[in-house]
């Protein structure tokens, strides 16, 4: 999966959303740890959450398709505050774009750039996967599954803390050259606990854009 931000063992999840909150008003940096890739009611998606909800104007959005033998699934979640609809929407959209890039072998996309702010923790972060994958001849194969969104909205904040888990169980690496696919078991190492901090653009009414990301490895709340 993703290079990871590791969570300590006595950090609680609560307390990691926090810190996203109250970190995104610094400067965005942050420690980071390699993970090697392939290591409530909802219905399954193939498309993130639309923010139906929202009336502003049409964001003109970058393209962020991905090959035939790349799937990453998304559960419906319905939300009735625009806000938090179009946080989380643009929150999957910068997961996918993240997968975009390395699909693409494009360390500069553009994608994710247009899904986080400029110098932001997050953008750093996107690069960071898509150039070690590139930088090492991998690319993707396979799919992933993202479900149990939640979207924490303080009242009074201009931030977002989108948070879900995904499974990657079924996400592999694969050589560019060769095109030679690299499985792994099911396991443990294969469940992800995602928190993304989110903040509306000010340059483009309705967009959000990600400003820090936290990922918990081995996260056996998500585990299915």
């Amino acid at each position: 999966m993703y290079r990871i931000r590791v969570l300590p063992a006595a950090v609680s999840l609560t307390a990691a959303a926090a810190l996203l909150l109250t970190g995104c008003g610094g400067d965005d940096k942050g420690k980071d740890e390699d993970k090697i890739e392939g290591a409530g009611g909802e219905t399954k998606s193939s498309a993130p959450a639309s923010p139906s909800a929202s009336k502003g104007p049409e964001i003109k959005r970058p393209d962020v398709s991905l090959p035939s033998d790349v799937t990453l699934t998304f559960a419906e979640k319905n939300l009735s505050d625009p806000k938090q609809a179009a946080a989380l929407h643009d929150a999957q959209e910068f997961v996918r774009a993240i997968r975009h890039g390395i699909t693409k072998q494009d360390p500069e996309d553009a994608a994710y750039k247009f899904y986080s702010e400029f110098q932001s923790a997050a953008s750093k972060y996107a690069k960071e996967q898509i150039k070690k994958r590139v930088d090492a001849g991998y690319t993707s194969t396979g799919k992933a599954a993202y479900y149990s969104q939640k979207v924490s909205l303080p009242k009074g904040q201009d931030v977002a803390v989108v948070s879900f888990c995904n499974d990657s169980s079924e996400m592999f690496s694969k050589e560019v050259k060769t095109e030679k696919v690299h499985r792994t078991e099911k396991s443990l190492a294969s469940f992800d606990f995602w928190q993304v901090a989110m903040a509306p653009a000010k340059s483009k009414e309705g967009l959000w854009r990600a400003k820090d990301v936290l990922v918990k490895g081995n996260a056996k709340e998500c585990q299915r």
